[in-house]
């Protein structure tokens, strides 16, 4: 946007009201030990969490509860200021998510994610100093023809059902102007019963970048991805062993209810309606404290000579279940 520019909104769109005018939740204690044993990481920059698959990570129309006001409520700690979002994750999806502690920690943290996303190219891809790398997890119906390689279309947006929603697709025609590149690094880490478990290293980050990729440049969409998969799943037949038609007979003790309504249980292969089987499992990033704390940062500093943090996120259980029935 320029200076001068004006912007016009239906009448049916509201301003959010002004900070001071917001009414803010107050959680209970199981609530907020809750949030804060999602936690993976944290020092004197970032916070690191492992996002529950249906918690939408920012708020909007028709959202109760989203992360960015869980994180204000209750991962602000003694700080004064909230947590910040510098990436995100969809709604469906889990695994790392990672905000800002500080409004400084968060502009290097948008640079560095921002970087990763429009500033890749080919000639990144053999470059082992990325100063970010992320590795998803997923789980997908069928095999792709090679063990690994490297998915390079452009993605662009199209709407469907006489405007009432969009999608992302492949677009043939690279030089549109909506179009953007999308790179993906894949490889497979073990197929069974028909299924395939890949590993997915995104080099940019464009909007359903890897769900996108998998079903229509692999071939292979995601498990529980009725967006991008709605033809394949249209077959589905949950998976079933002799073990588990074996445990079906047995009585489970009663499962906890977790707060907010999010649910970690239900959803695997074994069900007749699975959830997206789609995790951000390993992350990758300079440590921003060390930069803060010690170093004076400029326009000409250079993050990649920071050293790196490693983290990982456990898979969420219905994930977890679906792994171990198809190795059983």
């Amino acid at each position: 946007m320029h200076l001068g520019d004006r912007i016009f909104l239906p009448n049916t769109v509201q301003a959010l009201p002004a900070e001071s005018e917001r009414q803010h939740h107050h959680y209970n204690e199981e609530e907020v030990n809750f949030v804060r044993s999602l936690e993976l990481y944290k020092d004197e920059a970032i916070i690191v969490i492992n996002k529950p698959p249906g918690l939408p990570v920012q708020g909007g129309v028709g959202i109760k509860i989203s992360l960015d006001e869980l994180a204000e409520c209750c991962l602000s700690y003694d700080y004064s200021e909230p947590p910040r979002l510098v990436h995100r994750l969809d709604r469906d999806s889990s695994g790392i998510l990672v905000m800002g502690r500080t409004q400084t920690s968060t502009t290097v943290l948008h640079s560095i994610f921002r970087e990763k996303t429009f500033a890749a190219s080919n000639d990144d891809i053999g470059n082992q100093r990325r100063i970010l790398q992320r590795k998803y997890w997923a789980l997908v119906m069928g095999t792709p023809r090679r063990q690994k390689g490297l998915i390079s279309v452009p993605l662009g947006k199209v709407v469907v059902d006489n405007g009432k929603s969009d999608r992302i697709t492949v677009v043939e025609n690279g030089n549109n102007t909506t179009s953007q590149h999308a790179v993906t690094q894949y490889r497979v880490i073990e197929s069974s019963h028909g299924f395939t478990w890949l590993e997915l290293s995104p080099i940019t980050g464009r909007k359903h970048q890897l769900r996108v990729h998998c079903a229509e440049v692999l071939g292979t969409p995601i498990v529980g991805d009725y967006k991008y998969g709605w033809q394949t799943h249209r077959e589905w037949k949950r998976f079933s062993s002799p073990d588990l038609e074996q445990n079906s007979h047995e009585k489970t003790p009663c499962e906890k209810i977790l707060p907010f309504g999010i649910d970690l249980k239900s959803g695997s292969i074994s069900e007749k309606n699975p959830r997206l089987h789609l995790h951000c499992k390993q992350m990758v990033l300079p440590d921003v404290s060390q930069a803060l704390n010690g170093l004076q940062i400029s326009s000409d500093y250079n993050v990649a000579d920071l050293k790196t943090i490693e983290l990982d996120a456990p898979l969420p259980n219905y994930m977890q279940r679906s792994w171990e029935l198809l190795r059983s």
